[in-house]
This record gives C-alpha cells, sequence and structure tokens, in this order.
C-alpha cells in the first residue's frame, strides 16, 4: 500500500501541474480518484472508531476527531458567511496608489530581517534566506532556516510572509533543546505551528500598536513611497478584506471559508458521496455558497490546491485550528499579561513570546492539541474568539 501510494502520489501530482497549466479537470481527474481510493485504503489499514476521515486527520492534529472538527467549521461558517457579505460591497480603502510605487526589495529585506529578530528570531541560531516560496525548517537546535519571497509592489505581501515564518521559527527555538530527540524536543502537531505563525502575522503585525511603534521606521525606509502615507491609510490598505478565489492570496476575514470548502470537499470525496469527476460542480457550488464567488476556470477552482494530488487528505483543516488557536492563545495572553496593544507600541514584543514560550513551545507532544489549548486559555478549541476578533476589526461601521 504505501509503494503504490508513492507511485500514484508522483503520476498525480506532475499530472496535476500539467493538467492544471492546461486547465484540463479531465485529465486529472482519473488520478484524484485514485489517490481518494488509496486514502479509504489507508484509514482501513491504520484504523479508526467512527469515522474514516478520522485516521487521516490524525496524522495532522493528533486526538482530534471529525465530529469535532465538523462542529466547530459550522460554528465559524455561521459566523463568518454573513460578515464576508457585509464587506462585499464596503467601498476600497483610500490612498492604495502607494502600492504601485516600488519598494526596494534590499531595503526590504533589511526591515523585515530586523522586525524578525526584535520579536525574538534568534539570528545566531537560525538564519534568513531568499526562496521561491516562503517557509520556515528546523534542521535541530541552533539551527532554524526562514527563506523569503519579497514583491517590489507589494510590499505587505513580503512582510507579512516574514512574519508569518517567523512565528514558526520562535515555536521552533522555543522547543527545549535538551528534550532533542524525543516527542518532547517536537512540535505537536500542525494546527498548533500554524497558530504561532498565524498570530505573529494577524495579531500582532496587522495591529494598530504594532504599526504605532514601526510606521515611523517604515516611513524613513521608503520615504519615496510612504511620505505622504499615513499610519492609518497604510493599515487600511495591508488589511482590506474584499473576497476572492484563491486561497494563497485571501485575506484574514476569508481565508477559513476557503479552508471549510475543501473540509468538505475532501470528505464527501472520501466517503464516496462525491466523484472526483463531479468535483467542479460541487467545488463551484459551494464558493458561490460561501463567498458569493464562481471561478471562471477550474484552474482557479479546483485545481488550484497541489494537497490533493499528493495525497494530503486530513491537512487543510490544521490551517483554519491554527487561526481558531491563535485567536483564543492571544485572548489568554492578555488576560494574564495586560493590554498587548500597548506593550507593541512601545516596542515590546517579549512578554507576548515568553508566554507562549511557558505555556506552547516547551512542552513539545507532553498534550495533545487539545489538551494544550485548555491548559494554555482554560477552554477547549472554540471558535467564537476568532469570530469575535474579526468581527470586532472589520465590520463595516454602520
Amino acid at each position: 500500500l504505501i509503494e503504490e501510494m508513492a507511485r500514484v502520489s508522483a503520476i498525480s501530482s506532475q499530472t496535476w501541474s500539467e493538467a492544471r497549466d492546461r486547465n484540463d479537470f479531465p485529465a486529472f481527474a482519473p488520478w484524484l480518484e485514485k489517490t481518494f481510493d488509496l486514502a479509504r485504503e489507508k484509514a482501513d489499514a491504520i484504523g479508526y472508531s467512527e469515522a474514516r476521515y478520522d485516521a487521516l486527520l490524525d496524522d495532522y492534529e493528533p486526538g482530534l476527531t471529525t465530529a469535532q472538527v465538523s462542529t466547530l467549521f459550522a460554528d465559524l461558517r455561521e459566523g463568518l458567511v454573513p460578515l464576508v457579505e457585509s464587506l462585499r460591497d464596503k467601498p476600497k480603502p483610500k490612498g492604495a496608489q502607494f502600492l504601485a510605487v516600488e519598494f526596494p526589495l534590499d531595503r526590504q529585506r533589511t526591515f523585515s530581517e530586523r522586525v524578525a529578530a526584535d520579536l525574538g528570531f534568534d539570528t545566531e541560531g537560525g538564519r534568513f534566506d531568499l526562496g521561491p516560496h516562503p517557509f520556515c525548517s528546523s534542521v535541530g537546535p541552533g539551527d532554524t532556516r526562514i527563506a523569503l519571497r519579497y514583491h517590489t509592489h507589494n510590499f505587505a505581501g513580503g512582510f507579512l510572509g516574514v512574519m508569518h515564518e517567523t512565528g514558526h521559527a520562535l515555536y521552533e527555538q522555543g522547543l527545549d533543546p535538551k528534550h532533542y530527540g524525543t516527542p518532547m524536543g517536537e512540535a505537536i502537531s500542525l494546527g498548533i505551528h500554524e497558530s504561532q505563525s498565524r498570530m505573529w502575522e494577524n495579531l500582532v503585525a496587522r495591529s494598530n500598536g504594532f504599526w504605532m511603534h514601526y510606521y515611523p521606521k517604515l516611513q524613513e525606509t521608503f520615504a519615496d513611497a510612504l511620505r505622504d502615507t499615513s499610519v492609518s491609510t497604510f493599515r487600511g490598505v495591508i488589511n482590506d478584506a474584499t473576497p476572492g478565489l484563491i486561497r494563497v492570496e485571501a485575506d484574514e476575514v476569508t481565508y477559513n471559508l476557503h479552508i471549510v470548502i475543501r473540509f468538505e470537499l475532501e470528505r464527501a470525496l472520501l466517503s464516496g458521496d462525491l466523484r472526483a469527476a463531479d468535483l467542479p460542480g460541487a467545488w463551484n457550488e459551494l464558493y458561490q455558497r460561501y463567498l458569493g464567488l464562481t471561478p471562471d476556470t477550474d484552474r482557479d477552482g479546483c485545481m488550484q490546491d497541489i494537497h490533493w494530488s499528493e495525497g494530503l487528505i486530513g491537512y487543510f483543516p490544521t490551517y483554519t485550528l491554527g487561526n481558531v488557536y491563535a485567536a483564543q492563545l492571544f485572548n489568554a495572553a492578555e488576560r494574564d499579561i495586560g493590554p498587548l496593544e500597548d506593550a507593541f507600541a512601545g516596542g515590546t514584543f517579549r512578554t507576548l513570546r515568553e508566554w507562549l514560550r511557558e505555556n506552547i513551545h516547551r512542552h513539545g507532544k507532553r498534550y495533545s492539541p487539545t489538551e494544550l489549548i485548555e491548559r494554555a486559555t482554560g477552554a477547549r478549541p472554540d471558535p467564537s474568539a476568532l469570530i469575535a476578533s474579526l468581527s470586532d476589526r472589520y465590520r463595516p461601521a454602520r
């Protein structure tokens, strides 16, 4: 079974890449069908008590069940769909013309790496490099590497990517090195890892306090681009939320609905209720229902992600679980150590970082993700903190 999964994954991912370029879903559909056939065999070989999907989800978020994710995502969908709908006719933020001005890449890199170090990234135990796709990789204690990508006319895209990967790096550097090579020296799950990156990207680096501290430095670094742009205008542009078709380009409000859609579809594909050949229609129906949009092509629809072609079934939910965990943890940190916006405005990030190190990082795999969140926040995973955070920051004023 393992051999066949590897064989099909190799062919399927190559077929996906070529078919996506041609916008030719029928060429990919048979390999998608094979991939889900093998996923069923894998789940049966592993075993499960309630749902086949449980066995696959456990690869990425140990101990969490399909029923638990379904309930959490249903509550999230109920809270977010009306919020997204309220944003549909919202006027675009003023002052976006600064995005068309050039932000020299060397200065972007210098500024971003300096901020990452301020947040706590240990440059003696890690390094920054350029790459085609942002990522963080930990070779071991004292060697955590961040690959970055910058855009001449999209400062926010590059900078927020750095903040995201810095969150992953702080988790890796926060693990106890004396436990390296054991479960206590490893991160517990993709969802918990994603909570760290999403917190620093969205709840810290998009905040007013953060930019009250850093915007004067940013204006000084990019005087030509930002001389006549106020901090409120800058934040309004980089925090704009508008429904779109592409997951990796989605803002923090709409992003989770992209994940909910994939969760519902991959469960249907795994159960056999949805045939691979019928995926485009099902995909387009859910995008219209939840985001009010319908893709013009399968390339921008059901073929936009590589995950299913590689057999990564059960992976998608961890992205949104990370957002849910991040909002809960941020609230708990504020409850314990006081208003974080005030600290950020004063350039203080150590208190949040040390709270996370004490409550999340140092525990490694001592607890399951659910137990870890409950111990740190006093409650089991719950989307209400995320819904409240997004509503407070994005709901249009009446």
